[in-house]
């Protein structure tokens, strides 16, 4: 068989223990962890949780074809592994990377011929966004048919990677980064399965570490417990720390200290310390915040804080969330900074914010008056006899633009709910509003 023939894999995986068959002493922890059962798979509750519809699926032996959408190592190469085995199906691993049409043509004769034999076939496509159209139109016949069961696992969004003749024949099964307690269940059974001795600090770095990922969790555990220097010794969290060559910073992304460093970001920006608020924005990063739970804030800071002083903040925030997105981290890290940078330095007025604060509150607080008549539309002839719309002048007809004419319901005639600070380009804006506030007034 050629290289890129061997880049298919068949497996059995009938029967064997409650871990994979394939696993031995040699192989990483990750994988000699690999469960072989939902009862031992952690995570997507809310899939496979009881009476879950992937679940039910699954265990009434209706696996359907399926995209798994997800972050790295939340399991998704497991997940398609337990599907075949409790299907009792062969289970074909096909490389996106390594695999091309031809390849995928004897794969796919060899689960015809499986299927005229009454054997099932799930065929698992690690990376499918990586496959070309004409890789992904191939499967479609086969699919359709039922020769195989197609299970594809993606980190990108299959709504632009996935071509949408196959991806409406698919069911799509969104994955979420498994939770701290996820990953401190899964390396406190690691730790017992295999003899670590570990502390509590040191399985809660792991955890805080992983972000989520258990490859990566399992990786770090297997360095540490190698990097003992004693053979029976105790992990702890000073040897976690130097193997994962990331320090543990104090910052607990659900508690106190969340609060207090986001409230310093957003203060020091609004202090223009463009120093302090780098800081605290890379503390948060670096100790595993969501740079877009980040930008967020910084988005809000734009039009609370800077507002109409300058209102290209708002696009730089929002700019900065679209490059994270676009290029993720830690390369985004650099707009990120940018825009941390640019806020700080632009000139701040919460006018803006304090005026809709006020016209909420009076919103909420007061007499719900009608529209007044002259700013109503009138569609038919009835409204018309009912005076809506009688008085109304189009501004744009006028010399001055603006017409004598109020806005406001009578009770709240006259009322400033906007009074704009003399700012930047606030400044402007302010000049310009009372300009206008005159010429309604004729003055």
């Amino acid at each position: 068989m050629s290289a890129k023939g061997d880049s298919v894999l068949m497996e059995s995986l009938f029967g064997g223990s409650e871990r994979s068959a394939s696993t031995s002493g040699n192989a990483p922890l990750a994988e000699r962890m690999r469960p072989a059962s939902l009862d031992g798979y952690f995570g997507q509750k809310h899939l496979l949780g009881p009476g879950k519809a992937l679940r039910v699926a699954i265990e009434s032996d209706q696996a359907p074809s399926m995209i798994l959408w997800g972050p790295p190592g939340v399991g998704k190469t497991t997940l398609a592994r337990i599907i075949a085995r409790m299907t009792e199906s062969e289970f074909l691993n096909f490389s996106a990377v390594l695999s091309g049409i031809k390849e995928m043509r004897t794969v796919m004769a060899r689960a015809e011929r499986a299927r005229g034999l009454g054997h099932r076939t799930i065929l698992f496509v690690d990376e499918i966004h990586r496959f070309n159209k004409a890789q992904q139109d191939a499967f479609l016949p086969y699919v359709e048919k039922g020769s195989i069961t197609l299970i594809g696992a993606t980190t990108e969004n299959p709504s632009f990677e996935v071509i949408a003749a196959l991806l409406s024949r698919v069911r799509v099964f969104v994955l979420e980064a498994l939770t701290d307690e996820d990953v401190r269940r899964m390396i406190e059974g690691a730790a017992k399965a295999n003899g670590y001795r570990i502390s509590d600090d040191a399985v809660a770095a792991i955890a805080h570490l992983a972000n989520g990922d258990a490859r990566i969790a399992y990786n770090i555990l297997e360095m540490s417990a190698q990097s003992s220097v004693e053979e029976d010794s105790e992990i702890g969290s000073d040897l976690v720390e130097e193997v994962a060559q990331r320090k543990i910073l104090l910052y607990d992304k659900g508690g106190e200290e969340h609060f207090n460093i986001i409230s310093a970001v957003h203060k020091s920006i609004r202090n223009s310390d463009a120093d302090a608020a780098l800081y605290w924005v890379a503390r948060m990063i670096e100790s595993g915040e969501d740079p877009l739970y980040v930008v967020r804030r910084l988005v809000r800071f734009a039009s609370e804080d800077i507002g109409l002083a300058n209102p290209a903040a708002l696009r730089v925030a929002l700019d900065t969330k679209e490059s994270i997105e676009f290029l993720g981290m830690p390369e985004a890290g650099v707009a990120l900074g940018q825009c941390v940078i640019y806020l700080a330095a632009s000139p701040k007025s919460n006018s803006a914010y304090t005026a809709y604060t006020a016209a909420r509150d009076a919103a909420v607080h007061t007499r719900a008056e009608p529209v007044p008549l002259h700013l109503r539309n009138a569609p038919t002839r009835l409204m018309e006899d009912l005076d809506y719309g009688k008085g109304y002048r189009y501004a744009h007809d006028l010399d001055e633009g603006v017409a004598d004419m109020d806005c406001l319901p009578e009770s709240l005639r006259n009322r400033r709910f906007y009074r704009g600070r003399n700012v930047g380009r606030e400044a402007d804006i302010v000049k310009r509003l009372d300009e206008f506030r005159n010429r309604r007034k004729g003055k």
